[in-house]
């Protein structure tokens, strides 16, 4: 299992962004599934749209459709968590949609988190571990 951040999915797309390659491999060779928050879908898909084109956001599209991708809510009673973090962190900023990664993380108990951003990520506190590893 392994969830993914909007960078490491958009790079995978992108061929010309300089972390296409390795994001491309890790989530090819990545335990399976990929989890993805809902609310990181809706990043992903405007990037890819705006950077790329609608092709790259119907494959994306495609992609959770077939199951390549489960996308997870915020469960109710995480909600609270979210805004939590977001307070706690809102000099860094850290957005709703990073938030939910953090508690789709905490749910799981899942150490280990695809993404690029890790000016925001790498100094999150989660509730389940000392802190989270970011891949790539």
């Amino acid at each position: 299992m392994l969830i993914v951040d909007a960078g490491p999915l958009y790079a995978a797309a992108a061929t010309a962004d300089d972390d296409h390659a390795r994001c491309a491999q890790l989530l090819a060779n990545a335990s399976r599934p990929l989890l993805v928050p809902e609310l990181v879908v809706t990043e992903v898909s405007y990037l890819l749209s705006d950077r790329i084109g609608a092709h790259a956001e119907i494959a994306f599209a495609e992609s959770i459709a077939a199951g390549e991708l489960n996308v997870e809510p915020v469960l109710e009673d995480e909600w609270e968590r979210v805004a939590e973090l977001v307070s706690r962190y809102v000099d860094l900023p850290l957005g709703m949609a990073d938030a939910s990664l953090v508690v789709l993380a905490e749910r799981h108990r899942q150490h280990e988190i695809a993404s690029l951003d890790h000016r925001h990520l790498g100094v999150v506190q989660p509730r389940h571990t000392d802190r989270l590893t970011l891949l790539p």
